[in-house]
């Protein structure tokens, strides 16, 4: 073959080709990487959290030097949290709930990658910024005015806007949130109706949608779940994760038909599943875990831990000192039981899921309601304490327990006349709710309302009020006031 031949067009064409691309290549070794290291992924980018989301990832495009990428991370307003590696990958995990109703800020600059020069400074992260919000503020409530008397209420701190959600005809006994907000499951008489016992079980939509991306549907949107038609529904719960129901039912011809029953919350539009019962002894008041596998009911001389299934007659645990499960921790690790005694005395008890059972307090009155505080160990009761043995007055007061050297920090004494009071800690742990019931027998102004009271009293009027917490070792916490809400009501409770 001749030269001639081999030195055709394309071969030359190829020839410059390769030539050109090994001088840019030996370029590029000798100048060395230039694409800077960027943020690929945020996980909470333009995300509306709540107090269940507890950490958030950043992906990089290439390994990063860790030290100047946690230096650098800056969160606006400040987050408290811990930082874990997984290759590329960063987890910011938050050491407590971020706090409701506020726009955050995510900002890293100035970090560099693992393989960059220490003293070049001009070989960094492309700066990123990213953004998130937490939920807003908002509380649900029994109406207790004319207007609204009876009827769900829900309202939006954070935008100051109100919300009716239920319909005059039905009013309202009890309700739960489900964990996503979207829905409230509660049960209601109609308003014609003065039987405490005849309540049927709804959801209600409350026009809020838990991702941001997604349109909530409109609210007051109701659906009928349970009937009164055989049975009474006298108490129920739902499940944390918003999947089961739980309702303790009697039998209208047969008193002795008497237990609890167990059925799906989710349920499609137009479809009526009927309950199933737990085949067990029957119980008192009850409280679904944590885990949403099992529910705690006061049964006999104790506490028994029931498997959600129709065949509960062996109980899971049985706890004989104990007469009433108040509280479960967020994570079922602890939980809160009160102990009556032969005294009419009441023992508060810190139990854990290792077997520890540790005395919190002693009261001569009655332990109502226990909350665990999502951000500290601490745990917030409403208790009353016996002032008058004779007619037997009993004072309301709320407390802080820290949990870890068993310290007590009162918060507020009540009027003596307001026993029936509720409350309801913040989903973020940085505010309490609760109610100042007046009963019509304590009102100068006689009411034609139907409310009534868990004891059949009936109420005149309700007043709603908020506190703002802080951690219990704050010596200030004895000045701050709760403030008054500019809302007519009861049974308050928070929106997850």
């Amino acid at each position: 073959m001749t030269k001639k031949a081999f030195l055709q067009p394309l071969d030359r064409v190829a020839i410059a080709l390769m030539l050109l691309l090994s001088l840019l290549i030996g370029l590029l070794i000798l100048q060395g990487d230039v694409v800077a290291a960027r943020v690929r992924d945020f996980t909470w980018q333009n995300q509306q959290i709540g107090a269940e989301d507890i950490s958030f990832t950043l992906a990089f495009s290439r390994p990063m030097n860790i030290k100047s990428v946690e230096d650098n991370l800056k969160i606006e307003p400040p987050l408290a949290g811990k930082i874990s590696w997984a290759g590329r990958r960063m987890a910011y995990t938050l050491l407590t709930p971020a706090p409701y109703g506020t726009n955050y800020k995510v900002e890293l600059q100035g970090a560099k990658d693992k393989f960059a020069d220490p003293e070049d400074n001009k070989r960094v992260i492309q700066p990123f910024s990213g953004q998130f919000s937490t939920r807003d503020r908002v509380i649900l409530y029994i109406g207790a005015d004319p207007e609204d008397k009876g009827r769900l209420v829900l309202y939006n701190l954070t935008e100051e806007k109100k919300t009716v959600l239920s319909p005059k005809e039905l009013v309202v006994m009890d309700f739960k949130a489900f964990p996503d907000g979207e829905k409230i499951l509660f049960s209601a008489r109609t308003s014609n109706n003065q039987d405490l016992l005849s309540a049927k079980i709804y959801t209600v939509t409350t026009g809020i949608s838990a991702k941001s991306d997604t349109r909530a549907a409109a609210a007051g949107l109701i659906e009928l779940v349970l009937d009164n038609k055989d049975y009474q529904n006298l108490k129920f719960d739902l499940s944390a994760d918003g999947q089961t129901i739980v309702v303790q039912r009697g039998n209208r011809n047969n008193p002795s038909d008497f237990g609890l029953w167990f059925m799906p919350a989710n349920i499609p539009s137009g479809e009526r599943p009927q309950p199933q019962r737990l085949q067990s002894q029957p119980g008192g008041d009850f409280i679904i875990t944590p885990d949403s596998k099992a529910v705690a009911v006061a049964q006999g001389q104790g506490a028994a831990i029931l498997a959600l299934q129709p065949d509960a007659s062996k109980p899971l645990d049985f706890l004989p000192q104990f007469g009433l499960v108040q509280a479960f921790s967020k994570d079922g690790s602890q939980a809160a039981m009160v102990k009556f005694n032969t005294d009419f005395t009441r023992d508060l008890f810190l139990v854990t899921n290792q077997g520890t059972q540790k005395p919190l307090l002693k009261t001569t009155g009655s332990i109502l309601s226990c909350q665990f505080d999502p951000a500290s160990p601490t745990l917030y009761c409403l208790l009353t304490q016996l002032v008058s043995q004779e007619q037997y007055i009993e004072q309301p007061y709320l407390v802080a327990i820290d949990l870890k050297n068993k310290q007590q920090k009162p918060l507020l004494v009540l009027p003596v006349e307001q026993r029936n009071v509720q409350m309801s800690l913040s989903p973020d742990g940085l505010a309490l709710l609760f109610d100042q019931v007046v009963p019509e027998a304590n009102s100068t102004t006689p009411s034609a309302n139907n409310l009534k009271t868990d004891d059949g009293e009936a109420i005149a009027t309700s007043s709603l009020w908020l506190m703002p917490l802080l951690p219990i070792s704050d010596t200030a916490i004895s000045t701050i006031k709760p403030e008054k809400l500019p809302l007519i009501g009861f049974h308050p409770r928070w929106l997850p």
